[in-house]
């Protein structure tokens, strides 16, 4: 398997990378707080690292799991730390009450993640239509995702495969805003009966 680097050490941190490392991935991890990185790191286990916030990952796949309002100026932080990197962009920019995002077409966070990183990172917008529980399942899903580099796209469908998920291409980029209304969706349902365990599927 391959090394994951994962920017972040919350509970979507935890749920993608604790996934990874159950299926044979090494996973590294930068945080901010090197504390709870290295918190983290040890509930990981599996060989789990960590490394210095800003230092250059080791994965060719970098998740970013960090909250929309800091996602932008996090990636610009790394620098060209990021170059030739698979940005993974997990985030929800959902407003206030969770009832629509702050984003427009054209303008997801993962189009501006990409307007900010260097120019040879390829920016793969996912895992934002999944909770962070049922990653942490390791069951079968769905993984719905969006990219404009077929490079990335088959980088990432890989990646997830290995975790026994479903890659779901959803087209470009373009999509991402697509799939940020989906995360809305899904807390929707969670908050109508379908409950925070739940999943969306493609049949």
């Amino acid at each position: 398997m391959t090394t994951i680097s994962i920017i972040g050490s919350g509970n979507m941190a935890s749920a993608i990378g604790t996934r990874a490392a159950k299926h044979g991935h090494t996973v590294e991890i930068l945080s901010r707080d090197p504390a709870k990185a290295q918190t983290l790191a040890d509930q990981i286990g599996h060989g789990a690292t960590t490394a210095a916030f800003g230092a250059t990952p080791a994965g060719d796949i970098v998740i970013v799991a960090i909250l929309f309002a800091d996602a932008v100026g996090v990636v610009e932080q790394f620098g060209d730390a990021l170059a030739g990197k698979t940005l993974v962009d997990i985030s929800n920019p959902f407003n206030a009450d969770a009832s629509g995002v702050v984003t427009t077409p054209g303008d997801s966070v993962a189009h501006r993640i990409a307007a900010v990183a260097p120019e040879n990172t390829h920016v793969v917008k996912a895992f934002n239509t999944i909770f962070g529980g049922v990653i942490a399942r390791d069951e079968p899903l769905d993984a719905l995702f969006a990219s404009n580099s077929a490079e990335a796209k088959a980088l990432f469908a890989d990646f997830v495969e290995s975790l026994g998920m479903t890659p779901r291409d959803a087209g470009g980029l373009d999509m991402a805003y697509a799939l940020e209304w989906a995360g809305i969706l899904l807390v929707g349902l969670a908050n109508n009966g379908a409950g925070f365990d739940s999943a969306l599927a493609v049949k």
